[in-house]
């Protein structure tokens, strides 16, 4: 089996909730073989039941009258064409992570509640950097739970990373402050800084979020290059929410959408894409180190529709 197929494998493993629901619903509107206004209400339905959101569904909808209103389509046209206005909507934010900071390093604050899988992404992360031949250093910036801190240094250990840390309940940004000179020293390409996942009280984190900030840019004013959001996919509408209120406390700049195992609710990646328009990064189909890619925008589109 070739790395390019056990990758859409485990696509359609990841996303298999999301294409079951979808695929079943669009083979039942088929039944009436020609687009018409009913068929085109079912199938905008049969969106919004498989967690694409109600932008994305009148949107396809429309795209779907627009070229093929009153011909007769029989199911494998309709998923196709399904699959590309998904694509559409998903080309437009597939943006690689890419490190072209000058001078290096490239500082990634990575953020996200607890439990989000946001530690594994750092590590996975780092992994993909290495893969390209960067070199790659970590700093335990969640001081809060001596739990993160410990591990991020497993992973570390496992990937082959060093890692600024610091005491449980130490200063943050004295930690970013330390990671900053010590890559910038050894010529790190790439810093990636987990930070703390509470949301119970938003002041207290976009304040220190702030003083992370503020020395970063005492060090190198361009950072962070990238704030990156982890979101579990299983948590649906929830996931979007979340965006709402880090872009708010932390200036998202792109996400990485992690734990599509089966169960997840991966339609709300297209909801994702229609209603934020953030850069997707990568998104995560499990918990081994190489189950973090780039984000494929024509095979998710695909595996989606039930057509890869």
């Amino acid at each position: 089996m070739t790395d390019k197929q056990s990758w859409t494998d485990r696509l359609f493993g990841g996303f298999r909730k999301t294409s079951e629901k979808l695929t079943s619903n669009l083979t039942e509107v088929v039944g009436t073989a020609k687009l018409d206004d009913a068929t085109l209400d079912d199938v905008e339905d049969a969106l919004i039941l498989s967690d694409l959101g109600p932008s994305a569904a009148a949107r396809i909808r429309a795209k779907l009258a627009e070229k093929r209103f009153g011909l007769e389509i029989s199911e494998r046209e309709l998923k196709e064409a399904v699959a590309e206005e998904i694509a559409a909507i998903l080309r437009p934010v597939a943006k690689p992570l890419e490190i072209t900071a000058f001078p290096r390093p490239q500082v990634l604050l990575v953020i996200g509640v607890n439990g989000s899988g946001k530690t594994t992404t750092i590590a996975k992360l780092a992994h993909l950097f290495q893969e390209d031949d960067y070199a790659v250093m970590l700093a335990a910036g969640d001081t809060f739970r001596a739990a993160a801190i410990g591990q991020l240094a497993t992973w570390a250990d496992r990937v082959g990373v060093p890692i600024v840390r610091g005491p449980e309940g130490g200063d943050p940004a004295s930690i970013v402050f330390d990671a900053v000179k010590q890559a910038t020293d050894v010529g790190t390409d790439a810093l990636i800084v987990d930070t703390a996942g509470r949301l119970q009280n938003k002041r207290e984190l976009m304040d220190e979020l702030a003083k992370i900030r503020k020395v970063l840019g005492r060090l190198n004013p361009e950072a962070p290059h990238d704030v990156v959001l982890v979101l579990d996919a299983t948590n649906g509408q929830n996931a979007l929410s979340q965006i709402d209120v880090f872009k708010e406390v932390a200036g998202v700049t792109g996400l990485v959408m992690t734990k599509l195992d089966g169960t997840a609710r991966g339609g709300v990646l297209v909801q994702a894409a229609e209603q934020y328009g953030l850069p997707i990064h990568a998104i995560g189909v499990g918990e081994k180190i190489d189950d973090l890619r780039p984000f494929d925008p024509d095979l998710v589109a695909r595996v989606i529709a039930g057509v890869a």
